[in-house]
């Protein structure tokens, strides 16, 4: 498996997205820890989770965190390079609705209970999800610089952040932002900016739903002419593609694609074998942009 970097720690140069093993629709528990095995067995090392992944309502905060805990302490190799990367600040207190808390105590808070939920002294990347419109950007990034002096996080990241927001959190950090995770896909480029921005800046960058969403992955190639036809050229399946013209893009992109199955994550981990010429890269790039 290829690597990538993060801060000063190597990862995978695919990561495994938790949210659809928490969410509505997920699978058995036992499937669950299967597919984060499987991820495993194929040297991924970073894996993405978050107290929010779960099914709406307060009692289940952490669902997603506490099962990767235990698919990790029940591997059979060795997991001593994983490195799991969490956020707070997004909650799900109810069907259909989402709500932001930005509030730097409570973000303090919520890290100390993601560390305790992953069974850990200290949360490998603790990333601020989303930004709360009630709560000036600073204070909440302050919390995250508080979090790492205090040793409660070893590193700090950011979520669905401008190109402002990412100055400004790495000003707030003193230069110690190492990740912001965005959205990105065929489907929504809008992140192109933020993307550049962390090449420039020397930040990791981790396109979350980077086939496009949970609905949308299977019919990308259908969505996508370009991307199947290149695709079939190549013997590959549309999303591989996908993955590997994102990793094409900088070498600070880190995908996360999610997934509820073990085959999933194992065609998900072959990206990293692909190279893509410049001229498929150019024709990817222009499809999207038109």
């Amino acid at each position: 498996m290829k690597t990538r970097t993060i801060g000063d720690v190597t990862v995978s140069a695919i990561g495994l997205g938790g949210m659809p093993l928490s969410i509505e629709g997920r699978p058995d528990e036992k499937q669950g820890i299967a597919t984060i095995h499987a991820a495993l067995e194929q040297g991924i090392t970073l894996i993405d989770t978050a107290d929010a992944y779960h099914q709406p309502g307060t009692h289940e905060v952490g669902h997603n965190e506490l099962l990767v805990a235990k698919a990790v302490a029940s591997f059979h190799g060795d997991t001593s390079d994983v490195l799991v990367a969490t956020k707070g600040g997004h909650l799900r207190p109810e069907a259909g609705s989402w709500a932001q808390n930005g509030d730097p105590a409570y973000l303090k808070e919520a890290a100390r209970a993601s560390a305790k939920r992953l069974g850990v002294d200290a949360v490998g990347l603790y990333q601020f999800h989303r930004p709360d419109p009630a709560v000036p950007y600073a204070d909440s990034v302050g919390a995250l610089a508080e979090l790492l002096d205090e040793g409660v996080i070893r590193m700090a990241g950011i979520s669905n952040a401008t190109v402002a927001q990412i100055r400004e959190a790495n000003e707030v950090l003193d230069g110690r932002l190492v990740s912001v995770q965005n959205q990105y896909s065929p489907a929504f480029t809008s992140s192109e900016e933020e993307l550049v921005a962390c090449d420039e800046m020397g930040i990791a960058f981790l396109p979350w739903s980077p086939l496009g969403g949970i609905t949308n992955a299977a019919d990308l190639g259908s969505r996508h002419a370009v991307f199947a036809e290149i695709a079939n050229a190549r013997r590959i399946t549309p999303q591989v593609l996908t993955l590997a013209w994102e990793l094409a893009k900088s070498e600070l992109v880190i995908p996360i694609p999610g997934s509820t199955r073990p085959q999933t994550i194992m065609n998900s981990a072959t990206a990293t074998t692909i190279k893509l010429s410049s001229d498929e890269v150019q024709r990817l790039d222009a499809a999207v942009a038109g």
